[in-house]
């Protein structure tokens, strides 16, 4: 808006003495000045924008197969996205009020926009996908290459070095490297989204109406993730060259281990929600009057206060607009006489300052703790449903969005109705948070045992870091000519036994069985089961299928528990730290739960799930995708990780009951010396004057 048109917006504030300024004759409102049309804006943007950085965690284990990726590379891409977004959020602080906060938000939902569209271009720039590397490319996939045929008979497969060259291998970084790219500007592009918004519906809207705004902006957007998940499960139904299909379709399930989703659609469905959403920020002006009823509101309260019920409280509804800029001694005010270098100069020093308050350091030490835990779960929680219950990605996504989501979301809603109802203060937030985080731990020891061992595989020792040798197959296979590097693996029914491919398990043939809505694959003529088969195509399923719906459960019971806590531990911050540090210390806090959580706990839990790897993919020569996993290994260091970091925020909770106690009891000391007489005040005076040391 010209500045011109916001003045005269503007001058429809009512002055102190209730009379409307002189410029409101010639004013027209804008449907934009409109702090209400700006809060569902917002609240469509942060849930769009939550929809496309949650989308990947749901499609993880999609790009690993797609891409041939290890979970430690795949963690280290998803925690990309914490990168770019702390590598700017330390100046949100500084640059706060000194820009247009609504464009600024625009151009950060645009460049949101480009980063969901730049994770697309992989799928575009890449051959389409094979998930039979041994057939010639002119012969359709799972052929001929992957049965038992004499050496003399069967077809020359493509050499698995053979497509190494230095063109593929720079191709293969290219793709690595935009995705990468594209997830730091995801960051990037979510820095001004969330602060500004909060801020500018804070200033403009009526204080009563403030954090009635805040909480529907929450609890809107907290399904922004859930969303996601939903989307994930609708894609991951779709194969991944639906653009682009072979002639004669394909001969894949779901349920096949080779099975590679559209992921690509997600990113590109979510972009187009995030474009849209950003449009009308760049017609919302940089200030707007307060909402027309504030009159209504000051008035009632001064009627109350001349009456003389007000109790003196110096509420924000009671304070004059010209009183609350004084009282402000925060850093955002502070900022705004400093320059970017003396920003940076003085950053340190206050954020030393802050850490040095026992309390907010125990307390954002727990919350990292949690969060390490919900990075984990969040990213690689669905590849842990695949693996362990033999689930679809679909379907592991479906549990995770349809049911952990919302119950995370109830939690939260629990504990912030707890503080309030209860009136909780920081020794019963204390409390309660340590028994949510034990409640939380109890719940997760049945979660080590609901799981069943890896089935055996021909030719595969179960042991993490071993790759199969011509002389761990059974005999039966010898006479065929087997590809070293090939994957179409087959399950032998009655004994329960995979083979990599139908060469492993001598079969010669191939059936193919038409149903109405779907083909089902099936190996005859096979040397190595008992009768010859028919075996079909894909692995064996997990004996422990049926457990996946309990274990869903309790990690969501777990996770409604931990969502608990999540308010009352904001207010043991709020409530401890300065009033002028308030802003500074949420800052650091979230600055912190992203540098000691989000980013390292991703890249942590995909290198302990890859040290339980018994079967690696081969990329020219290098380690890719793994096939198979020890589920046992599997299970005991991923929950275990889980375990580790709960028992690490319950140590913290029990350090902040311990302080808390402390300084009330300092606080009881203190007040039973001034209800003395002024004999013993002067006696424990001189005690007081005795050397700090010995003090806690």
């Amino acid at each position: 808006m010209p500045d011109k048109e916001t003045k005269a917006m503007m001058g429809t504030e009512v002055t102190p003495r209730g009379k409307a300024s002189p410029d409101s004759k010639d004013s027209r409102p804008s449907v934009f000045h409109n702090i209400k049309l700006f809060l569902l804006c917002h609240s469509l943007l942060q849930l769009s924008q939550l929809m496309i950085s949650g989308y990947l965690k749901s499609s993880i284990s999609t790009v690993e197969k797609r891409f041939g990726l290890s979970s430690q590379t795949s963690g280290l891409l998803a925690a990309f996205n914490e990168v770019g977004n702390t590598a700017f959020i330390v100046f949100v602080s500084y640059f706060g009020s000194r820009v247009h906060r609504p464009r600024m938000i625009g151009y950060g939902a645009v460049l949101v926009a480009l980063a969901g569209l730049l994770m697309t271009v992989p799928h575009f720039i890449s051959e389409p996908y094979r998930y039979d590397h041994t057939s010639p490319e002119d012969m359709p996939q799972d052929f001929k290459a992957s049965l038992c045929l004499p050496t003399t008979s069967a077809p020359t497969p493509a050499p698995s070095n053979g497509s190494c060259s230095s063109y593929t291998e720079a191709r293969h970084l290219t793709v690595v490297g935009i995705l990468f790219l594209a997830q730091t500007l995801l960051g990037v592009g979510t820095v001004p989204i969330q602060p500004f918004g909060i801020s500018y519906i804070d200033d403009f809207a009526h204080s009563s109406n403030s954090p009635l705004y805040l909480g529907i902006l929450f609890a809107l957007t907290m399904t922004g993730p859930g969303l996601a998940y939903g989307l994930g499960s609708l894609m991951l139904r779709l194969y991944v060259d639906i653009d682009r299909m072979p002639e004669g379709g394909i001969s894949l399930t779901t349920k096949d281990p080779r099975w590679v989703g559209a992921w690509w659609l997600g990113f590109l469905i979510a972009a187009g929600l995030v474009a849209l959403a950003a449009i009308p920020y760049f017609f919302f002006p940089r200030e707007m009057p307060k909402e027309k009823h504030e009159l209504h509101f000051r008035r009632k309260v001064l009627a109350i206060a001349s009456s003389g019920v007000s109790k003196g409280r110096d509420t924000p509804s009671e304070r004059s607009p010209g009183d609350s800029p004084e009282k402000q001694d925060g850093l955002a005010q502070v900022a705004a006489d400093l320059t970017v270098i003396q920003f940076i100069k003085v950053f340190p020093r206050v954020l030393l300052r802050t850490l040095r308050h026992p309390i907010f350091l125990l307390v954002v030490l727990a919350q990292v703790c949690k969060s390490s835990t919900a990075a984990g779960l969040a990213i690689f929680l669905p590849k842990f449903l695949e693996r362990q219950f033999s689930v679809t990605a679909s379907y592991a996504n479906l549990l995770i969005g349809g049911l952990s989501c919302p119950m995370a979301i109830l939690g939260m809603v629990v504990g912030g109705a707890l503080v309030k109802c209860l009136h909780l203060g920081p020794m019963r937030c204390s409390i309660l948070c340590l028994l949510g985080t034990l409640f939380c731990l109890l719940l997760g020891l049945p979660l080590f045992f609901m799981g069943c061992s890896t089935h055996q595989i021909a030719g595969i020792l179960h042991q993490p870091g071993t790759q199969p040798g011509p002389g761990l197959f059974p005999g039966c296979m010898e006479p065929c000519s087997c590809p070293s590097d090939g994957f179409n693996p087959v399950c032998d029914p009655s004994t329960h036994v995979e083979y990599i491919t139908p060469c492993h398990a001598g079969c010669a043939s191939r059936v193919v069985q038409e149903t109405l809505d779907k083909s089902q694959v099936f190996y005859t003529n096979c040397s190595c089961v008992v009768g010859g088969g028919p075996v079909p195509a894909g692995s064996c399923d997990s004996a422990c299928s049926h457990l996946v719906l309990p274990f869903m459960l309790l990690v969501s019971l777990g996770a409604t528990v931990a969502c608990v806590t999540h308010t009352p531990s904001f207010m043991l911050i709020l409530r401890e730290v300065k009033k002028e540090d308030k802003t500074l210390a949420l800052g650091i806090q979230f600055m912190l739960l992203r540098v000691l959580a989000w980013m390292p706990s991703p890249v942590i839990h995909g290198s302990a799930i890859d040290t339980t790897c018994v079967h690696w993919a081969q990329r020219c020569g290098h380690r890719a995708v793994c096939r198979y996993y020890d589920h046992d290994l599997f299970r005991n260091r991923f929950i275990g990780l889980q375990f580790f970091y709960r028992i690490g925020a319950m140590v913290c909770f029990a350090l902040v009951l311990v302080v808390l106690w402390q300084q009330d009891k300092e606080a009881g000391t203190k007040a039973a010396v001034c209800s003395s007489g002024p004999q013993q005040q002067l006696l424990l005076s001189g005690l007081e004057k005795k050397p700090e040391d010995s003090r806690v």
